[in-house]
């Protein structure tokens, strides 16, 4: 606990920003957290949440609400686009959450935001007010906001997403469209028994695109995420409801489990996929970035979400004990011990939608090969990393760089999660 209450103020409250709140505030500081939405409440559609993440979850008491909105697949399959051949698999749940101490979820990411949400107190949360800047002072921050309004602290912490107000107060780049646009429809359960139970994660991989389909909201719905190739963003906007019609014309040739699972649907979410660089700082005196705002991921690894609940734990264990005036060294180390890990999973994530969308030929028959190898070791470096434990301080290594214990020949390996 700390001994002198710092105050943090969180720009965002989205999934990292509310985890952040809840850790911060068990760390002995004093929190609010600013979102600009009159309504606090989240898009989307399926998330998947690997044991990395889960276990801070648990660590935060949320494991009961959680049992029940989350599902834990038994398996994690990846298929041919077209015949549904297998081509890879391995074990999910038991197996998974014995091996790492905790389960691998499927759950829609408004009930994950919701079970956040109910963690933390309402004096906590500040709703409809957008952050238009920051000012840096020698002993502390002042935000300011669209209404004219400012706030003092300590510390403040960019969860603003991808579209940061805080991050344009330390870089001027923007977000890169990635040149994939993803439909989301969402099915009951019932409608497609065959295909919810056992609860499975599946991946379809072809050529030019690739599906993901499992469960959510406690097994009642099935979550289908395509993801393929555009030219340009949906009419210029991240998300805009599609229709089912152009979502199954696209799936001409595939395989009829997808046609089935989206002839049953009522709607579907386009989302135009987008990322930004990783930087190399991304902090400058008392303020720092979290989650997306900070390293903004593409959905082929599946783990954006995972990677700011890992930031959130971190964040609270540099700033445990800290005084205001050792804020910004705090936040310097926190940076540190998030770099490497999180820059890879950027590269890898987009390195995912690359392979997973191979033309049939000579490097898909050697993808599929790798695949078959697939198992649960194959991710230590990712589901056994411990941000509760894991050593704040990378090691420095000769000749430059970092070393971390983590992680060091994950990208020589084919990943099996999409999106």
């Amino acid at each position: 606990m700390s001994k002198q209450r710092v105050r943090i103020t969180i720009i965002g409250g989205g999934i990292g920003g509310l985890t952040a709140a809840q850790v911060l505030l068990r760390a002995g500081h004093e929190v609010t957290c600013f979102e600009q939405a009159a309504q606090l409440r989240e898009v989307g559609a399926g998330i998947q949440v690997g044991p990395n993440a889960s276990r801070v979850l648990h660590r935060l008491g949320l494991a009961e609400p959680l049992a029940k909105v989350a599902v834990q697949p038994v398996a994690v399959e990846i298929k041919r686009w077209d015949t549904g051949r297998v081509l890879g698999a391995m074990p999910g749940n038991p197996e998974l959450s014995r091996r790492y101490g905790a389960p691998y979820y499927t759950m829609h990411r408004a009930d994950l935001h919701a079970v956040l949400r109910a963690a933390v107190p309402d004096a906590v949360l500040r709703l409809g007010a957008r952050c238009v800047g920051v000012t840096q002072g020698e002993r502390e921050v002042i935000v300011r906001f669209a209404d004219g309004s400012t706030h003092a602290a300590d510390a403040v912490i960019g969860a603003d997403g991808i579209r940061s107000q805080i991050r344009r107060s330390i870089t001027d780049d923007a977000p890169r469209f990635s040149g994939h646009v993803a439909c989301r429809v969402l099915v009951p359960a019932a409608q497609v028994p065959a295909l919810a139970s056992p609860p499975t994660v599946r991946i379809w991989l072809g050529p030019g695109q690739h599906m993901v389909c499992y469960p959510v909201s406690g097994g009642s719905l099935l979550n289908l995420a395509t993801a393929m190739p555009s030219r340009s963003p949906a009419a210029e906007s991240w998300i805009r409801e599609g229709r089912r019609e152009d979502a199954l014309a696209r799936l001409a040739g595939w395989h009829e489990d997808l046609h089935t699972i989206v002839n049953a649907a009522d709607e579907a979410l386009e989302l135009a996929l987008y990322d930004r660089a990783a930087l190399a700082r991304t902090g400058e005196g008392r303020v720092t970035l979290l989650g997306d705002a900070a390293h903004p991921m593409l959905p082929f690894f599946a783990q954006g979400a995972a990677q700011a609940i890992e930031d959130a734990w971190m964040l609270g264990r540099c700033l445990e004990g800290v005084v205001p005036e050792g804020v910004a060294g705090a936040l310097r180390r926190y940076e540190r011990a998030r770099a490497r890990r999180a820059a890879q999973i950027q590269r890898l994530s987009v390195r995912n939608g690359k392979l997973f969308q191979l033309p049939d030929g000579l490097r898909q028959r050697g993808r599929d090969l790798l695949l078959r190898r697939l198992s649960l070791e194959s991710f230590a470096w990712l589901y056994g990393y411990d941000v509760t434990t894991a050593p704040i301080d990378p090691e420095r290594r000769s000749g430059g760089g970092w070393r971390w214990r983590t992680g060091r020949s994950a990208s020589r390996r084919p990943l099996p999660d999409g999106s």
